[in-house]
């Protein structure tokens, strides 16, 4: 059976209504670079009147919003997203979000690298033609310029460059100021004018964000530029140089825009997991029309239709084999990499990938229905979801931009009072450094690339977490309590033993068929069994005549006129048969977790057949891993004790509850949590469900019911205990890797904007260029994208 996904390949634009019931709607952002950003389009959305609830993510440039239709709607959402300065859109009818995502994202870096390439070369420009500049005014007697990066270029870069370019030095200082002006003026106008439209919006809905930083920031060296240029006389008359700062604009709107593209080509990489997987699906089916194969795209693929598959293709839609055989390769799915028989009869999964035969097989799930769809939407949600741990940040960007205005001021303030020449220009350029050094990008974007590279790489594990709280949750555990039947033990019962009575005059070939065909008509799971395992060993198949079921006890009936009785020892003592011979050897089969079954021909003892769930061939070394990682480990049951500790015995298990219904089970795990123990609940049935719910981290098997992955936290694609240990592990690094974006986001701050502010001028004279602090909070932003993307190398628990 496979897992119990969700039906839906994508969250749909807007879910209807019924009976006044809220509407869900996702929008799609655009022009959110911070988290600031992303609190003020979340703050405008939940004040909107008849919103329940407004849920914005940076990383996937989503909204989703629940709302009273009666009172509000998504055109209202959409303009009032647009007034904050932010682009917003619905999804289009009927497309495909992914690939919509994917479009603008690209868009998105294309037209940054494009503007960044401009403004670049601008600034270069720049630099270059405001050297005779700062060369005139240092010939007017007035001292050097104040940044400390074109005071390195006039020491350096000017000689050769006045002999490079003679006729550069020899045009008017006016005319290359007002050239600059032009200049400068252009790439603010087209490059950076977004700063500066959405700092408007956010100025005028009491805001403010990084835009508003850069804005100021750019705005304030500009207007200085501007009255230099125009009113130099205003400069010279006060004993200081009149300075311009057109290339330190250009470059710091250069720079940021650099950091932009590159940081959007990062968070490309993020959804790779997820791209990689919609990929799979074939384009076209092989169809079976008529007797004919025809090839049909794959969205014309209706349930019932009979579908071809040959060799080394894949598999277009979920399905059922009806003729034929292979072994496919569904590590997409799972993450296992070991090729899965397939015959007539078993489940095949879309985009999986057939082997070396060729089968038929009829269309069960298509389109938004399919397993593919319902992974893909639950990865979408995960990645969209936030973290606890997010709430840190977010309180931190609630305040960050106006305690940098106010340091900015204070810089201002403080240099004006202080500095020995020049007070006001340094006080200038002091503030301009501690506004376009400051980030709140980083701190946004620490937690939710980290969960979006996560939940890609589970998937590719055959872990499917379902959100930012669940893998936060997870890396906590140290207790995981483990469901035995389907869980620990494959599920499935089967013969481990047949031994036959001393003296009897039944072979054990002729035991099997006379056995089986007396439990061919019943109905007991462990009848099952034995019919299944009679066949795979060319028992012939007899039928049973005058059969009769004993409640507990066993069932008896005539097969080719013997009489065959089949049950427990309270049976046969009914019937008269003594079971003495065999009670030693079933006694120790029983100690091994065995359960035991007698047969009787004509009256007479013939032998009995053991019967066990196996274990998972993986359970043993999985749990040995959970172990290792210093996790307690706890088997669950229904069944009774002496079974119960068998079966722990042999798959490394130290602690075990038996004969637990579903609420002792509950109670088991609210024992554990009352002993301050964060608790992982594993398990594939029904009667796990309430279990599941309850502990901190519900995980359903691949295998399990449809109630047990829904109540779960993490889904296991794949029925392996180890996959367990890998979602714990990935979790646990993944909160490593939080913390270590949040560690730099916060130190990058903490560091770089004193440093700006001048506080190593009194020690060493360093001050800090506008033009580098840009560089470095361009780079911030990149580093933590790039520190999240190292999860990507992440290889299961084996090697944590």
């Amino acid at each position: 059976m496979r897992p119990a996904l969700p039906t839906e390949a994508t969250p749909p634009a807007a879910a209807p209504a019924r009976d006044g019931a809220p509407v869900r709607v996702s929008l799609q952002i655009s022009g959110m670079t911070c988290a600031a950003c992303q609190a003020r389009v979340q703050k405008a959305l939940a004040n909107v009147p008849g919103v329940v609830d407004a849920n914005v993510n940076l990383m996937t440039a989503e909204a989703a919003v629940t709302f009273d239709p009666a009172t509000s709607s998504a055109d209202a959402l959409v303009a009032r997203v647009r007034e904050t300065g932010y682009g917003a859109a619905l999804p289009r009818a009927g497309g495909d979000p992914l690939a919509e995502q994917d479009e603008a994202r690209a868009r998105e870096f294309h037209e940054l690298r494009a503007k960044a390439l401009v403004a670049t070369a601008a600034g270069a420009i720049a630099m270059v033609a405001s050297m005779p500049l700062m060369a005139a005014h240092a010939h007017l007697g007035l001292g050097g310029p104040v940044d400390p990066l074109m005071r390195w270029s006039m020491r350096v870069l000017d000689p050769p460059l006045a002999r490079a370019l003679p006729w550069l030095y020899a045009i008017q200082p006016r005319a290359i100021a007002f050239a600059l002006l032009l200049l400068t003026t252009a790439v603010m106008a087209w490059a950076g004018r977004h700063f500066y439209v959405r700092a408007w919006a956010a100025f005028r809905h009491h805001s403010a964000d990084m835009n508003t930083l850069v804005a100021v920031g750019t705005g304030a060296a500009y207007l200085l530029s501007v009255v230099a240029t125009v009113a130099p006389g205003f400069f010279l008359a006060r004993g200081v140089p009149p300075d311009v700062y057109y290339e330190a604009v250009v470059l710091i709107i250069a720079l940021i825009l650099v950091g932009n593209a590159l940081e959007a080509r990062a968070k490309r990489e993020t959804s790779a997991a997820l791209r990689k997987l919609v990929q799979l699906q074939p384009a076209t089916a092989r169809v079976v029309r008529g007797g004919a194969e025809l090839d049909v795209a794959v969205e014309l693929v209706h349930p019932g239709d009979v579908v071809a598959v040959r060799p080394g293709e894949r598999i277009p839609v979920d399905g059922e084999v009806v003729s034929g055989g292979s072994a496919v390769d569904e590590s997409m799915l799972t993450g296992e990499p070991l090729p899965v028989r397939k015959g007539p009869g078993d489940r095949v999964i879309g985009a999986t990938l057939n082997g070396t035969g060729a089968f038929r097989f009829r269309a069960t799930a298509v389109g938004a229905d399919s397993v593919l769809a319902g992974i893909v939407r639950l990865m979408r949600e995960a990645q969209g979801s936030r973290a606890p741990i997010q709430k840190l940040a977010d309180r931190i960007s609630g305040i960050f931009v106006p305690v940098v205005l106010s340091i900015a001021i204070a810089t201002f303030v403080a240099w004006f009072l202080a500095a020995d020449a020049a007070p006001a220009v340094r006080a200038f350029v002091a503030a301009v450094a501690v506004l376009v050094i400051a980030c709140p990008c980083a701190m946004g974007l620490a937690v939710p690339t980290a969960v979006m590279v996560a939940t890609g790489k589970g998937a590719e594990l055959g872990v499917l977490i379902k959100g930012g709280e669940a893998l936060e949750r997870a890396h906590a555990v140290r207790a995981v309590v483990l469901d035995k039947t389907g869980t620990i033990t494959a599920g499935k019962p089967v013969v481990t033993e047949v031994a036959l009575a001393a003296g009897s005059e039944t072979s054990e070939p002729e035991l099997l068929a006379l056995v089986a065909a007396v439990e061919r008509a019943s109905e007991h799971p462990l009848a099952a069994a034995i019919v299944a395992h009679a066949a795979e060993r060319g028992a012939p198949a007899l039928a049973a005549a005058a059969f009769e079921s004993a409640t507990g006890r066993g069932a008896r009936g005539t097969v080719d006129g013997r009489a065959v009785l089949v049950g427990n020892e309270a049976l046969l003592a009914e019937a008269g048969v003594d079971p003495a011979p065999l009670r030693a050897r079933a006694a120790e089969l029983a100690s091994r977790g065995r359960t035991v079954v007698f047969a009787a021909v004509d009256g007479a003892l013939a032998g009995l057949v053991a019967i066990a769930d196996p274990l998972r061939p993986t359970s043993r070394e999985a749990i040995a891993r959970l172990r290792r990682m210093g996790l307690e480990v706890v088997m669950l049951t229904g069944d009774g004790r002496s079974t119960a500790e068998a079966v722990a015995r042999e798959a490394g298990v130290a602690r075990v509850v038996a004969g637990v219904l579903p609420a002792g089970k509950v109670a088991e795990i609210e024992r554990l949590q009352a002993e301050g123990k964060i608790v992982a609940m594993v398990g594939d049935g029904i009667n796990d469900a309430p279990a599941l719910a309850r502990a901190d981290v519900g995980v359903a098997m691949g295998g399990g019911t449809d109630v047990a992955v829904e109540a779960a936290d993490v889904t296991l694609m794949r029925p392996d205990l180890g996959a367990v240990a890998d979602a714990i592990a990935l979790s646990r690094r993944t909160m490593r890797t939080m913390r270590q974006n949040l560690f730099w986001a916060f130190a990058y701050n903490v560091v770089g904007i004193p440093v700006a502010a001048g506080a190593l001028y009194p020690a060493f004279g360093l001050m800090l260029s506008p033009v580098l602090a840009s560089a470095a909070m361009a780079m911030s932003s990149v580093s933590v994208v790039s520190n999240s993307l190292r999860l990507r190398r992440f290889r299961g628990a084996r090697r944590e």
